[in-house]
């Protein structure tokens, strides 16, 4: 037989109560069932957990073991018990670098007043999937190819490309740059989750030198220093100001394509309303076309 979650809950509240007639008060159970419990249990490990007297109850040493980490069984199966509910009461959104840019205010304002029951809620993870593999997010905003079978995808709009460079830089003083002319420079690339790659650049202008980075802050950190340039989605531009830094249109890069990503197996509730609320939303606003300097 296996220890059962019903036997550690009651044992606790054995050693919590003091008594078992007590503890049968708590759970809302008889003595009697209180007893049986506590007592397969310890057959079931094998070993005494509690002293009895007529009065009261004590632990034995193997007991005061096995209560502390039927505690922390009991709060982990309350933990799993949170992330289902939370689930249910909120639809959580990933996004590794920005979320949806200029567009999530105006998301999630539309969603509060089709949905106020239902949180809309942005959380980051730099990760490949957004938090989608983690857990951590019910669906996640991908700007990049997600070549996984266990994922669907919607495609919501496009954003503009834009250059990240140092404020001083002399690109900093044009309205709109190409790629070319940040491929005299050291371009910072995010390969794990960024949506940059030397592909972007014209044959025979690839950068001369590329600087690994892990998530952007450490991009936008190396961009205000002056050690690196960068490319990256309109969203990035719009939701990451960061002082020393000034970002321009690319007026000649492809724009990068925006989707929608969940679990194929397990798809969030309201999804259907989410994606044609962001759809929308991208219709809307339409990226800005940016004209040469």
């Amino acid at each position: 037989m296996d220890v059962q979650l019903r036997q550690l809950r009651t044992f606790v509240a054995v050693v919590d109560a003091g008594t078992f007639t007590d503890a049968a008060a708590v759970l809302g159970v008889s003595q009697a069932a209180v007893s049986r419990s506590v007592s397969a249990l310890e057959a079931t490990l094998g070993a005494r957990l509690l002293q009895r007297t007529t009065r009261h109850v004590s632990l034995t040493l193997t007991g005061t073991r096995v209560v502390a980490a039927a505690r922390r069984v009991l709060d982990e199966v309350a933990h799993l018990r949170r992330i289902v509910e939370e689930s249910r009461t909120e639809l959580r959104v990933g996004y590794a670098w920005a979320a949806l840019g200029k567009h999530t205010r105006r998301l999630q304002k539309a969603w509060a007043a089709a949905h106020p029951q239902v949180p809309l809620v942005f959380v980051q993870s730099n990760t490949p999937t957004a938090g989608l593999s983690e857990g951590t997010a019910d669906v996640a905003v991908i700007r990049r190819h997600l070549d996984d079978p266990r994922f669907d995808t919607a495609l919501l709009g496009v954003e503009a490309r834009y250059a990240a460079v140092a404020t001083d830089n002399p690109l900093a003083r044009r309205r709109s740059v190409r790629t070319a002319d940040l491929a005299r420079y050291t371009v910072a690339i995010d390969s794990r989750t960024g949506t940059t790659t030397p592909a972007l650049f014209p044959p025979g202008a690839e950068p001369a030198t590329i600087r690994a980075t892990h998530g952007v802050d450490e991009w936008l950190t190396l961009i205000a220093a002056g050690q690196a340039v960068g490319i990256t989605s309109e969203a990035t531009a719009n939701q990451n100001p960061r002082p020393g830094v000034a970002y321009r249109a690319v007026h000649d890069a492809q724009p990068i394509p925006v989707w929608l990503a969940w679990w194929k197996d397990d798809p969030p509730a309201h999804l259907t309303e989410l994606v044609n609320l962001a759809c929308e939303t991208y219709r809307t606003v339409q990226p800005r076309q940016s004209r040469p300097a």
